[in-house]
C-alpha cells in the first residue's frame, strides 16, 4: 500500500504542476478518479467537461452530473458531433481517432475560453496494451493522461476510489455504444439506441458487466460467466424485450463478456 500510495502523491504533484486544467469526464471510474484527484491537487482551477452524443448512454450523463456535485467540481456539459462526421459513421478500426481526435478539439477550445493551461484525461496503464487509435488523437492534440503517465492501473485506481469514498470505485467499465458495432458496420444514432436500450434492459435484471454487440439484427449478449444463469431465468422476458427494440436474433455469448471483444478479429500488424 505505501507504493499505491506514493503513486497517488506522485500523480497529485503531477497534476499541481500543470497549474489548471480542463478535465474530460465520462462518469466512468477512471475519469471519476482522475477528476477527484485533480480537485485535490489544483481546487478552484479544474473544470469538468462531459460531451453529449448518442455514443454516450444517458444514464453515465446523470452519473457525471451526480458526481460532480459531491465534489463541488463546475461542471460544462456540451453536445458532441462525431456522427456528422463521414469517416465516423463509416466504422474505419481507427475509427475511436476521427471521435477523439473532434472530442477533444473542443475541450481543448473549452479549456481555453476558461482560461485553463492544460486539457486531462482519464486512460490508464493497461489501456496501453488494447487497440486504441484515440491515443494518436490526444498525442497529437497534447492531451496529457496523468494516470497512464503515473503509471496506475485499473485495478489501483479501483483501491484509491474505494478509499477515497467515491461511489464509482466498482462501477462496471464502459465504452462508448460505438463500440457495439463491428468495423465496417455503418454506425446510425438508430444502432447506438438500440444497444442502449438491450443495455438498459439487462442492468435492469440486476446483470453487472455487459455489452450487446450489434451483428446486423442479430444482438450478441456479453455477460459474465457467473451471470449467464441470470440472463437464462429471464430468457422469455428478454427476447420479448430485443425484439420491440429491432433485433430478430438474440445470442449469448458463451465466451462471457470481455473488454474490446470486437478488437479480437484486427490483425494489428496491418492496422
Amino acid at each position: 500500500m505505501d507504493e499505491l500510495h506514493g503513486k497517488y502523491a506522485h500523480l497529485l504533484d503531477h497534476l499541481r504542476s500543470l497549474g489548471s486544467a480542463a478535465a474530460a469526464f465520462s462518469g466512468g471510474a477512471d475519469s471519476a478518479f482522475l477528476l477527484a484527484a485533480a480537485k485535490e491537487a489544483l481546487g478552484d482551477k479544474v473544470l469538468a467537461v462531459t460531451a453529449v452524443s448518442p455514443s454516450l448512454p444517458k444514464r453515465e450523463l446523470a452519473d457525471a452530473e451526480a458526481l460532480c456535485r459531491q465534489l463541488s467540481v463546475r461542471l460544462t456539459v456540451f453536445q458532441s458531433d462525431e456522427l456528422e462526421l463521414e469517416e465516423y459513421r463509416k466504422n474505419p478500426q481507427n475509427r475511436c481517432y476521427y471521435c477523439k481526435h473532434r472530442l477533444f478539439s473542443r475541450v481543448l477550445e473549452i479549456a481555453e475560453e476558461n482560461c485553463l493551461a492544460h486539457v486531462i484525461e482519464g486512460s490508464n496503464k493497461d489501456d496501453e496494451g488494447d487497440h486504441r487509435p484515440g491515443m494518436q488523437a490526444l498525442a497529437e492534440l497534447g492531451i496529457i493522461s496523468p494516470l497512464r503517465e503515473c503509471g496506475l492501473t485499473e485495478a489501483e485506481i479501483r483501491r484509491l476510489s474505494q478509499e477515497m469514498g467515491l461511489p464509482t470505485y466498482d462501477k462496471p467499465s464502459a465504452a462508448c455504444l460505438a463500440s457495439r458495432i463491428p468495423y465496417g458496420d455503418e454506425i446510425t444514432a438508430e444502432k447506438l439506441g438500440m444497444a442502449e436500450q438491450a443495455e438498459d434492459m439487462l442492468s435492469g435484471l440486476g446483470l453487472k458487466q455487459l455489452r450487446v454487440r450489434i451483428h446486423g439484427d442479430i444482438a450478441r449478449i456479453e455477460v459474465l460467466p457467473e451471470q449467464f444463469d441470470t440472463v437464462m431465468a429471464h430468457r422469455e422476458e428478454i427476447v420479448q424485450k430485443f425484439r420491440q427494440i429491432g433485433f430478430s436474433y438474440i445470442s449469448l455469448d458463451l465466451q462471457g463478456y470481455r473488454m474490446g471483444s470486437l478488437n479480437e478479429t484486427i490483425n494489428k500488424e496491418e492496422i
